[in-house]
């Protein structure tokens, strides 16, 4: 992801993880894509899933916390925090994707009507939101600066599905455009990168809260 050290430059061993993780659920009872729009807070299962994670770290070397400036992901990242002892650095790159739906109360299906064709003219793109690739981008300037701030610890980055499906895409290797129904990022989920400096070596997937997502919602939010 960044240009590699050489083997004698200080810190060049060093392991630091970054786990970016997705908020835990949203109260949103009328199923509105909720993108970037203010006053989506976490339900009481979302704080439920916020607190579960933060026991699951608790014993991690956790040094820097980051969240995007949504309200869902600023109280999902606060237990975390708290536990040790540092402050939230809010991080605008890490924000949801844009998208052209946003502040509807749409399901998967009404999306695809033939009204909204149009909007799908280029899925790789995609035509009805940010591009993949500027999503890419931003997390991985986000990424590098998160390890960067936890240089030889760990950090925790609280962003939102779509982005942490495209950097986990990007990094290995993989076209962006994508099914949302097949994205491997569900609440509260941990994507950990482990790096060796500033080299990429590892990506691993874990689901602290998985025993809380059967009960929740099926929100189009993300």
């Amino acid at each position: 992801m960044g240009e590699s050290t050489s083997g004698a430059a200080p810190g060049a061993d060093d392991l630091t993880v970054v786990h970016l993780m997705r908020h835990g659920e949203v109260h949103n009872p009328d199923g509105v894509l909720y993108g970037r729009l203010d006053g989506f807070h976490l339900s009481a299962l979302g704080l439920e899933m916020a607190g579960l994670v933060a026991a699951h770290l608790e014993v991690n070397d956790i040094t820097h916390v980051v969240a995007s400036p949504l309200e869902r992901a600023q109280e999902t990242a606060a237990p975390i925090a708290a536990d040790h002892d540092v402050e939230i650095v809010t991080d605008a790159r890490v924000i949801e994707s844009e998208n052209v739906f946003e502040g509807r109360s749409v399901s998967f299906r009404d999306l695809l009507h033939p009204r909204n064709w149009h909007l799908f003219s280029n899925i790789t793109k995609p035509s009805w939101g940010e591009p993949y690739e500027d999503i890419a981008t931003r997390m991985l300037a986000a990424v590098a600066d998160a390890r960067d701030a936890a240089r030889g610890h760990e950090a925790v980055v609280v962003s939102h599905q779509l982005p942490v499906w495209t950097v986990r895409n990007k990094l290995e290797g993989r076209r962006l455009w994508h099914d949302p129904r097949k994205r491997e990022c569900t609440l509260a989920s941990l994507t950990s990168l482990t790096y060796r400096g500033d080299e990429l070596a590892s990506i691993a997937y874990s689901e602290p809260a998985a025993a809380l997502l059967a009960r929740a919602s099926k929100s189009v939010g993300a």
